[in-house]
C-alpha cells in the first residue's frame, strides 16, 4: 500500500548558461550536451525499464505511436498519426506514418506494432520470457488482443473500457523498438536498442557513459546537436560540483538547498510542476505494518510541512492522496491530506496494540527516479516516528 507523504511542486533542472556563451563550459564541443544523472541505467529496452533517468535515454532513442503534446500531459499523434475509438471504448485503431524506417534500416509498420506489444503481453510469444521480465505491463494489462489490418493501420481491442490507454502509450513502456534488433541481440537487447527516434546509440561505458549521435533520417526532422552523453553521477555534491566546472551541460535531481547557489552563479534553472508523488511503501504482509491503525499512526506522526520547508526549501508541497495535481482530469482538490497529530498516532498505537511502539526498516534509495534528498526526508521521517515510539533503522542503497 502507498501512502503519500510528499508532492514535488518543483522537479528542478538546471542548465548552464554555457550551453550558449558561459566561459566555464568552453571544454564542450559545439553540437555536443553533456547530461548528468543520477544513477546508472538498468536497461536501454523501454519494455523492461522503470526509472526515470532511463527514461530520459530512452525518449531520445525510440517514438511511441503517441507522444505527450508540449507542456502537457495529453496524448498527441506521434508514429500514429490519427486514430478512431469505438463506441463501447474497446476498440482503437490506428493509421501508422508511412516511410519510417527504424535507425537498423527495419520498415516501421503495424507487423512491427504488433511485434513489440505481443513481446510485452503474450506469455507464449517467444521474445516474451528470453527479453523479459516487463514490470509495467500492467500499464496495457486490458489489451486484449492486437491485430494487423494492414500494412499502416493496427487495432487494439481492450477487454474493458480503459480511459488512460492512449497516454499510456506516450509513455515510456509503449515506446516502439525494432523487431529485427530483438530478433539479433534477444536477451542482450537492452544493451543495443534500436528505434526511430531522433537519436541513435553509439556506445554504453558501464559507469560511464552513454552516448547517442543524430539521427540523420528522423522523420520529424533532423535535431541540432550532434551528440548527446549521459554520465551517470549517484552523489548528488559530485553532479553539483561538475556542473559548476562544467563537466556537464545538464543537471536533473538538484539538491532543494542548492538552487540559490545555481542562481547566483547565473545558470539558468527550469522548474515545473511534474506529475510526480513521493510516497513511503509499507510492508502490509507481516507484524506491526499489517494493521491499519498502525499505518495511520505513521501518518499523523510525520510532520510533511517540516520536510517541506527545512528539507525541500519549498520545492515541494504535501500531497492529499496518491494523484499528483499535473493529472488535471484524475485529481480530487477537495481531499484533505493527514495532519500532523503525534498525539492521534500514539493512541491508534495503543489501539492497534503498540503503545510502547515498535521497529522496523527503511530501505532508502541514494537518488533516481526524480527523487530529491530521499536521504534526508528519510532520516526526517525517522526521527518523527521517534517521537512516537517506532524506532526505523535506515539502509540505503544505490
Amino acid at each position: 500500500m502507498r501512502h503519500s507523504i510528499l508532492r514535488t511542486a518543483a522537479a528542478a533542472l538546471i542548465i548552464g548558461t554555457a550551453c550558449t556563451a558561459l566561459p566555464a563550459m568552453a571544454g564542450t564541443p559545439p553540437g555536443v550536451l553533456i547530461v548528468g544523472q543520477s544513477a546508472e541505467p538498468k536497461s536501454l529496452d523501454p519494455a523492461v525499464d522503470t526509472a526515470v533517468t532511463d527514461f530520459r535515454i530512452l525518449t531520445n532513442i525510440y517514438n511511441g505511436l503517441t507522444h505527450y503534446k508540449s507542456g502537457t500531459l495529453q496524448p498527441a499523434p506521434a508514429l500514429a498519426t490519427s486514430w478512431t475509438i469505438s463506441k463501447n471504448g474497446l476498440v482503437y485503431t490506428f493509421d501508422l506514418r508511412k516511410g519510417v524506417k527504424f535507425q537498423d534500416g527495419t520498415p516501421f509498420n503495424a507487423a512491427a506494432v504488433k511485434f513489440n506489444f505481443d513481446r510485452m503481453l503474450d506469455k507464449n510469444d517467444p521474445y516474451h520470457k528470453l527479453t523479459g521480465p516487463f514490470p509495467l505491463a500492467f500499464f496495457f494489462s486490458d489489451v486484449d488482443k492486437v491485430t494487423v489490418l494492414g500494412p499502416y493501420k493496427v487495432q487494439f481491442t481492450l477487454k474493458k473500457p480503459y480511459a488512460p490507454f492512449l497516454s499510456n502509450l506516450a509513455y515510456p513502456t509503449g515506446l516502439i523498438v525494432s523487431p529485427t534488433a530483438v530478433k539479433k541481440y534477444g536477451k542482450n537487447y537492452g544493451s543495443h536498442p534500436v528505434g526511430t527516434g531522433p537519436f541513435e546509440f553509439v556506445e554504453w561505458d558501464r559507469n560511464n557513459k552513454v552516448v547517442l549521435k543524430r539521427n540523420p533520417h528522423y522523420w520529424n526532422g533532423e535535431p541540432a546537436l550532434k551528440t548527446v552523453i549521459f554520465r551517470p553521477i549517484t552523489d548528488t555534491n559530485t553532479r553539483v560540483s561538475e556542473l559548476l566546472s562544467g563537466g556537464i551541460n545538464v543537471m536533473f535531481g538538484v539538491p532543494p538547498n542548492s538552487l540559490r547557489l545555481f542562481q547566483n552563479a547565473n545558470f539558468k534553472t527550469y522548474q515545473q510542476v511534474g506529475p510526480h508523488v513521493w510516497f513511503v511503501i509499507l510492508n502490509e504482509k507481516d507484524g506491526p505494518l499489517k494493521s491499519k491503525l498502525v499505518r495511520q499512526a505513521m501518518n499523523y506522526a510525520v510532520n510533511k510541512e517540516a520536510i517541506v520547508k527545512n528539507v525541500l526549501k519549498g520545492t515541494a508541497t504535501v500531497a492529499n492522496g496518491p494523484i499528483a495535481p499535473a493529472f488535471a482530469w484524475a485529481y480530487d482538490k477537495n481531499l484533505k491530506p493527514y495532519p500532523y497529530d503525534p498525539a492521534k498516532a500514539k493512541k491508534l498505537l495503543a489501539e492497534a496494540g503498540y503503545p510502547h511502539g515498535f521497529s522496523t526498516t527503511f530501505y532508502v534509495t541514494q537518488g533516481g527516479s526524480g527523487m530529491l534528498s530521499p536521504v534526508e526526508m528519510g532520516t526526517a521521517i525517522q526521527a518523527d516516528l521517534a517521537k512516537v515510539g517506532i524506532k526505523v533503522k535506515i539502509e540505503t542503497f544505490e
